[in-house]
């Protein structure tokens, strides 16, 4: 495919065991053009999860791909970061010992920023962390509105949650940005647990990795066996879900999710519930919708979508 008919993309991210197959779906099909990544602090600290994005992107030999470091806090409230999911270093498990480049200078909302202002087409935003660059961009950066096709995040549930009963991490993390993008006017794309849930890293899936036999498959096995045993010890899941980059395959194949419109609100009072994403599926409220919301997954297609891409980042 031309690079000029690809679709332009930017990734804003927190690896992230998930976050760094979605960054190398992103990298390896030649649908997409990864303009830039920025990360943000989530799964694992700012300056942890940016190194990280720079180690994925020089392994799938994209270093030539901008990372700038954004928000190292929520808007509101403290960090907590998923180390009994994801580890001290937020990629633990694989040998990720890889010169990296430096991310750049500038933060990352402003690299966001000058990305979208330069480009020719309307941009996709990706969002596989909390949504906290994305609001600053929306809430400082007005003028980027018209230039985004739309934003595609990875987050929330239309039934329970991942952190509390009825919160996922990254809406958990910072319900005030969330609610901001919800809002923002922005043509949305909620892809939730509900449907994360059903993309599982089995053990055929991690052997397909390995099979590849390249660096890059092993080290996507190592990945999802580290993640395995999180996720079987904190969770008593039999194989872990992959969440983040279902979000990347809806822009490359959009027919791979099945969406519905829907009003969707972030609770951010509630004493239980704050940041719970309220998806109205049923039209019991007057609101109209804001988002399209995945409720299903051809689970088959994404696999075989991630495997090539990954065969492809690995040389393969």
């Amino acid at each position: 495919m031309r690079e000029s008919a690809a679709v332009p993309v930017i990734i804003d991210c927190d690896p992230g065991h998930d976050d760094a197959l979605a960054l190398l779906l992103a990298v390896g099909d030649p649908r997409l053009r990864l303009l830039g990544v920025t990360t943000v602090a989530g799964n694992q600290t700012l300056d942890k999860t940016t190194r990280n994005a720079l180690r994925i992107l020089a392994l799938a030999g994209a270093a030539d791909v901008p990372v700038a470091a954004g928000c190292d806090r929520p808007l509101v409230g403290d960090l907590v970061v998923a180390a009994d999911i994801h580890g001290a270093s937020g990629l633990d498990g694989p040998d990720l010992d890889v010169p990296v480049a430096e991310a750049g200078r500038v933060h990352g909302v402003e690299l966001m920023r000058r990305l979208i202002a330069g480009s020719a087409e309307p941009v996709t935003l990706i969002a596989t962390g909390p949504l906290t660059n994305v609001a600053l961009l929306l809430r400082g950066h007005p003028e980027v509105v018209p230039r985004l096709r739309r934003i595609v995040f990875m987050g929330g549930s239309t039934e329970r949650g991942n952190t509390t009963p009825y919160g996922e991490f990254n809406i958990v993390t910072d319900p005030e940005a969330a609610d901001i993008v919800l809002r923002s006017g922005v043509p949305a794309t909620m892809i939730g647990l509900n449907v994360t849930h059903l993309a599982l890293a089995t053990d055929q899936i991690i052997a397909e990795f390995r099979g590849l036999d390249t660096r890059l498959g092993a080290v996507c096995a190592d990945l999802m066996t580290f993640f395995a045993g999180t996720y079987r010890r904190v969770f008593g899941f039999a194989h872990p879900p992959v969440h983040d980059p279902i979000a990347v395959a809806a822009v490359i194949d959009p027919s791979i999710l099945r969406t519905v419109a829907a009003p969707v609100a972030v609770e951010l009072t509630g004493t239980h519930t704050r940041g719970a994403t309220v998806v109205d599926l049923h039209s019991r409220t007057a609101a109209a919708p804001n988002a399209d919301v995945a409720v299903g997954i051809d689970v088959d297609a994404f696999w075989r979508l991630l495997m090539a891409a990954v065969r492809r980042a690995g040389g393969g």
